[in-house]
């Protein structure tokens, strides 16, 4: 368990996010510094990014998940590296009316090393705003 302790942290360390061990899940919340409102009230609570990993074989493969919220200008970039990285995005929709900006919810998955996800991910990142 230790070692899976340690790699979720490293998982965590490669996307500036903060690392949680539960259930054999490691699941990362990483930062969205938006200015958001939703139907003209200011919200932070709606900005959820975050990856996970579960299901690790003993060939250091894991289910990898992840979930983002984007602004609407930063969709076509972020999903273009997401493609391009071969994960697969599974989802995009708004979870939400009447927000300002409009913001857009993006879930992608793969089966690999989880530390190549995450630094997938972390690139990805690189074209959205902080």
């Amino acid at each position: 368990m230790a070692n899976i302790q340690y790699l979720c942290q490293q998982y965590a360390q490669i996307v500036d996010g903060q690392a949680n061990m539960k259930h054999g899940v490691c699941s990362v919340e990483i930062a969205r510094n938006l200015l958001v409102t939703i139907q003209g009230r200011p919200s932070k609570s709606v900005l959820h990014a975050g990856i996970t990993f579960e299901s690790l074989d003993q060939n250091g493969n894991a289910l990898n998940l992840g979930e983002v919220v984007v602004l609407e200008e930063e969709l076509p970039a972020f999903v273009n590296l997401l493609v391009r990285n071969n994960l697969t995005i599974s989802a995009i929709h708004n979870h939400w009316i009447f927000t300002n900006p409009t913001i857009l919810y993006v879930h992608f998955q793969s089966v690999e090393n989880p530390l190549s996800f995450a630094n997938k991910v972390a690139e990805a990142f690189r074209v959205l705003k902080h």
